[in-house]
């Protein structure tokens, strides 16, 4: 849906569901699940680094402090780890993004990549190494933005959850904080994954100019030709993804960080969120 009706071209897709079904019904059941495996090495690598570095710097925080971190101080911390994070997992990310869009490709132009280390390998041999962080700095960008909003909101809201003694530490608690911080994390980043989206699966031939050139230019593109709410396309589809994603995540994190704390030993200002 991010790429449906780029330069003001006709939208290919109605909505979430429309999309499904056309793709179902011109790729097979199975194209749904199309760039898994680029999907789980990037949960491998962009995810798990970017929760290590904040969980890490959270703890520094408290240990510093000797308090939770404010909302400025939660954002700045995710902000850095989605940075490390995304610069890690861009070949993951580039990957994932090519998949999931080569079936609406002319067949003569598909990629037909049959795994992610059969992209990994062709893209090196064919592109170049340095091809693999094509689209880096949008990526950063938007992982600052999603991991600013995702990380700080859902620490803010589990502190004043408590404070308000509204709920107590739990998978309630767990649950409400993580069901909120996704919601404002999907409003806040999809213009900007957007933009990545785009200039990651772009075909540009040796010599042509390509279509964008950076992440603004994307953003003042889709504005110009397909209007400003076109920087929220897929907001339904982008939600279903990011919503349930980041409630698992939290929820399973913490359960982790409980463990952690409870058979490690570790006292006072706990490990964790």
């Amino acid at each position: 849906m991010q790429i449906s009706g780029m330069g003001g071209a006709a939208k290919e897709y109605n909505n979430t569901f429309d999309a499904i079904g056309k793709i179902m019904r011109r790729e097979g059941v199975l194209a749904m699940y199309k760039g898994l495996s680029a999907a789980i090495m990037r949960q491998a690598t962009y995810t798990t680094t970017r929760l290590g570095v904040y969980t890490s710097l959270n703890d520094a925080y408290k240990q510093k402090t000797n308090k939770t971190p404010n909302l400025l101080a939660s954002m700045a911390m995710g902000m850095t780890a989605g940075a490390i994070g995304s610069f890690v997992g861009n070949p993951s990310e580039l990957i994932l993004i090519r998949m999931t869009a080569d079936g609406r490709l002319p067949v003569a132009e598909r990629r037909n990549y049959t795994g992610f280390f059969n992209a990994l390998f062709r893209i090196a041999r064919e592109e170049g190494v340095l091809s693999l962080w094509r689209g880096c700095v949008p990526t950063m960008g938007r992982a600052m933005v999603v991991n600013a909003a995702q990380l700080a909101s859902y620490s803010q809201a589990k502190a004043y959850l408590v404070s308000s003694q509204l709920l107590q530490e739990g998978i309630g608690l767990h649950f409400t904080a993580s069901m909120f911080s996704g919601l404002i994390t999907t409003a806040a980043s999809l213009p900007v994954d957007i933009a990545k989206t785009r200039i990651q699966n772009m075909k540009v031939a040796p010599g042509e100019v390509p279509p964008y050139k950076s992440t603004v230019d994307v953003i003042v593109k889709v504005i110009r030709h397909e209007g400003l709410f076109a920087l929220w396309k897929g907001f339904t589809a982008y939600y279903g993804r990011l919503g349930p994603h980041t409630v698992l995540t939290f929820i399973i994190l913490e359960q982790l960080n409980g463990l952690y704390n409870k058979h490690m030993g570790v006292e006072g200002s706990k490990s964790g969120l």
